[in-house]
């Protein structure tokens, strides 16, 4: 339990309240009619580009990158800096290589981009095990999370039935924002959370730089002697260590992040929705610039937390720093039971419990519309389901998507799960990476290539992660007492990204017999591909 007196606590609530309350309100007002695909899967292409790059900034920023890269700045210092970086260069990269083809060659989901080029009922099944692969890790993540996270913030007891409770709360509000809000609705939701967590994000920034006269240096200093590191906080080795296998393992978690982040399905999904190229074009901007933005204020927020709280203080809720922003609130706020403090504290809390709401709900989209899209439609109804069946299948796949994610989260509460965030983004990077690509940008990319990216890719990843240091072996790993790791990195980056590209490049060089027969028909469908996007750009 935090320290808060049961003002603060009543006005916690009530604000919690009036979230969820117009979120869901705005949910059943811009969901799809029944038989409508397009406004589920799109929302009628009707968002404008600031609207959209409000939606895919706030579909990109998660409560992972809100509390756990907060805390490994506070704690890690210089290594933070650079994982937040590699956040927004991700986006960046998504914006020059992918964002424009993307745009044009998907309609509703992955499968649709993959299969536009190779199609197949095996592609779509790859597609959504991918999907699924990908995005339950990230729920798992969050919602077991929510359940530690609430309890502190509302001032519940640290029990598992607490813990439980909040957790199917959290996983209740996801299931019924995706299943009747689609696209729209969850776009609406992920608009009104960067605007709040932007605005309170800037506000604790300019706050912590206030306390030091606008001096960045008295801050780095402060932070420095409050971290416990010294000079070492301004200096790569906390969080993974300073030898040369450590270092290697750093570099390996940001080219995963930088690869990895913006691959993922519930991202690029975005995109989709986005009328034409030009469009496309300034919602990436836009969320670039939002997302650039909000990654200097956690840097600001992640320095001010080591320096005004200190890493005794945030290690003693959180080993790994996540109550470290909301520690920093009350702070800045002048101390427990000031109306500063609850002002403060009330809105971080609000925005950490929005963000929460907004980012598990777009990740339920997405696997919901790749099992209803790829899966059912396309490999069991062969495209011949009717929209108002697929609608309603898609609104009982969230339902079942969800459920799982809750059941999964309530089972690991007590592990260390941060893990699976790894995980998620390696698969991104490793398998839905190389496949977008290879697709995108090689004519000579057959069905069988495409398969190795995904599914080799996807094991690979999974392989090295299960045997890897993050999972046994080290007194921070999931299973601190067991050891039967044998892969020397906590990231599997460098190894699985290459594996990837590899699977896939090997996979179409070697299909000898499919690319001989369907090489005139790849040309085809490429050069359509190709056509539409400089018909598009012109």
């Amino acid at each position: 339990m935090n320290d808060f007196g049961s003002g603060t606590q009543a006005i916690v609530l009530v604000l919690f309240s009036t979230l969820v309350t117009l979120t869901l309100l705005m949910c059943v007002m811009a969901g799809p009619d029944r038989d409508d695909l397009t406004n589920f899967y799109t929302g009628y292409l009707s968002l404008t580009p600031l609207k959209n790059g409000l939606a895919i900034a706030g579909d990109y920023i998660s409560a992972a990158t809100v509390l756990s890269t907060t805390g490994i700045i506070a704690l890690a210092g210089y290594d933070g800096y650079v994982l937040a970086v590699s956040t927004a260069l991700s986006l960046v990269l998504l914006m020059f290589l992918l964002a424009e083809p993307l745009r044009n060659s998907g309609s509703f989901t992955m499968g649709d981009v993959l299969a536009r080029t190779v199609p197949g009922r095996a592609v779509r099944i790859a597609s959504c095990v991918v999907t699924l692969s990908a995005t339950l890790p990230f729920l798992v993540v969050q919602l077991s999370g929510a359940g530690s996270l609430l309890t502190f913030i509302v001032g519940l007891p640290h029990e598992t039935g607490a813990r439980t409770a909040c957790i199917v709360l959290v996983g209740s509000l996801m299931i019924i924002y995706a299943a009747i809000g689609g696209m729209r609705g969850t776009a609406l939701i992920q608009m009104i959370k960067i605007v709040i967590l932007l605005g309170t994000s800037v506000t604790v920034a300019a706050l912590v730089l206030n306390r030091f006269d606008w001096n960045l240096d008295a801050l780095l200093r402060a932070a420095e002697h409050g971290s416990g590191a010294g000079p070492a906080f301004l200096r790569q080795g906390i969080q993974l260590g300073t030898s040369a296998s450590e270092r290697l393992d750093f570099a390996s978690l940001q080219i995963t992040v930088i690869l990895g982040a913006a691959c993922l399905p519930h991202i690029t999904m975005r995109l989709y929705s986005a009328r034409d190229v030009p469009a496309v074009r300034r919602s990436m901007s836009w969320a670039v610039g939002t997302v650039t933005t909000f990654c200097l204020t956690v840097i600001i927020m992640g320095t001010g937390a080591a320096a005004l709280v200190g890493s005794r203080y945030i290690t003693a809720v959180d080993p790994h720093g996540r109550t470290s922003v909301l520690m920093l609130s009350r702070a800045l706020g002048g101390g427990a039971g000031s109306v500063g403090t609850t002002v403060l504290y009330a809105a971080m809390a609000g925005t950490v419990f929005i963000t929460l709401l907004s980012s598990v709900a777009g990740m339920t989209l997405a696997a919901a519309s790749s099992l209803a899209h790829d899966l059912f439609a396309h490999v069991v109804r062969r495209e011949r389901a009717a929209p108002r069946t697929e609608m309603t299948v898609a609104a009982w796949t969230s339902v079942g998507v969800g459920t799982v994610a809750i059941l999964l989260s309530v089972l690991v509460q007590d592990w260390d799960v941060a893990v699976l965030t790894t995980l998620a983004i390696c698969i991104g990077a490793s398998a839905v990476a190389p496949a977008l690509t290879y697709s995108l940008f090689w004519r000579g990319f057959t069905r069988t290539g495409l398969l190795a990216s995904l599914y080799g890719g996807t094991a690979c990843a999974l392989v090295l992660m299960v045997f890897g240091k993050a999972v046994s072996g080290t007194p921070a790993a999931v299973f601190p007492h067991t050891d039967f790791h044998w892969f020397p990195m906590q990231s599997t980056g460098l190894v699985s990204v290459p594996f990837g590209y590899l699977a896939g490049w090997l996979g179409s060089r070697l299909d000898h017999r499919r690319r001989a027969a369907g090489s005139r028909e790849n040309r085809r469908l490429y050069e359509e591909s190709e056509a539409r996007l400089l018909a598009a750009a012109d």
